[in-house]
């Protein structure tokens, strides 16, 4: 009993927890939604999510945030998908797609340090400059008719599991061994306030961004002008959800991960529920609300716990001195 009470105390099980709970209420209600294929499609569904939701959730923890993921998603996947069209190769689209990314993320990292603009409003703008690039660059028009080839690579399979799900899965274990295992990895949960760390997240953070607007092209074949508009509040709901605090410094890629699988499962639970898609904007909200606010409860609870344990640590200190005194 003791162990469950220690891992009920871990964010990232009780996110799974809840993940579990989704399938086995809404199983009940349609059996149907409690099946391998089920689970199989949200893991793969929540594919371009995770990959968000890794990049986002190494800013979270240093107490900054990025909302541009939307803006180079979509101007990454939207450049590298004209290069696709125009005969260029998979490996040239995802070098120049990755030079977006590092560009952007470098930009976001230097208006944050070296002119102390706060990360919100900095990304806040570079989201608007970057849906304007990608509006001009594509002359407002769709990209399609992607190589039928590149198409193909999000339905690979390899020993009967999808490739793109074992890449990511194995892109998410190593960031998760990184931060936790490394020090480097360890430094980005104990920046905190320090704003001078955020320069240091720029261009890796933008590549996990650059990723995710292949998966993205791959996935669905063509992209919009307005591809990746909104996604940032269900990736920043499900880094939250997965128990990243919006404070910094907790937090991890697994509970996040987990997180965006369960946004993607609410929508399939709608879906299986027969409740209108629509529900699914205010559903995310709701958890959002509830979960920061929660998140916040728990921070002054555990702050508080911590000045009473500094308190009594004085008090005890104080009386070993007296009586240390005493006894001479």
């Amino acid at each position: 009993m003791s162990k469950f009470k220690t891992l009920m105390k871990k964010r990232e099980f009780r996110t799974l927890f809840f993940l579990v709970g989704i399938f086995i209420i809404v199983g009940l209600i349609n059996s149907d939604f409690l099946t391998i294929g089920t689970i199989q499609n949200s893991l793969k569904s929540s594919l371009l999510y995770i990959v968000l939701a890794v990049g986002l959730t190494v800013v979270l923890l240093t107490g900054n945030i990025d909302i541009s993921v939307g803006g180079t998603l979509g101007l990454s996947a939207a450049v590298s998908g004209i290069l696709l069209k125009n005969g260029g190769s998979i490996f040239v689209s995802i070098v120049v797609a990755i030079l977006i990314g590092a560009i952007i993320g470098l930009i976001n990292g230097l208006g944050v340090t070296k002119l102390k603009i706060s990360s919100f409003i900095m990304t806040l703008g570079m989201l608007e400059i970057t849906r304007v690039i990608q509006v001009i660059y594509t002359d407002g028009q769709w990209v399609e008719n992607l190589p039928a080839g590149f198409k193909q690579l999000s339905q690979l399979n390899v020993l009967g599991f999808n490739l793109l799900l074992i890449i990511v899965m194995a892109g998410v274990i190593i960031v998760h061994l990184f931060l936790t295992r490394s020090r480097k990895g360890r430094y980005f949960s104990a920046i905190g306030d320090n704003v001078d760390g955020a320069i240091l997240l720029g261009v890796p953070v933008q590549r996990y961004v650059t990723l995710a607007g292949l998966i993205f092209a791959s996935q669905v074949g063509f992209i919009s002008t307005t591809a990746g508009l909104g996604i940032e509040m269900t990736v920043i709901a499900a880094a939250v959800l997965g128990g990243v605090s919006l404070s910094g410094g907790v937090g991890t890629v697994l509970g996040a991960t987990i997180g965006a699988v369960i946004m993607i499962s609410i929508n399939s639970a709608l879906i299986y529920m027969k409740i209108p898609a629509f529900w699914n904007d205010a559903i995310s909200g709701v958890l959002l609300i509830t979960i920061v606010v929660t998140d916040a409860i728990l921070s002054r609870r555990a702050d508080k716990q911590t000045k009473k344990e500094r308190l009594r640590a004085r008090v005890l200190q104080e009386e070993v001195s007296i009586n240390h005194a005493h006894a001479k």
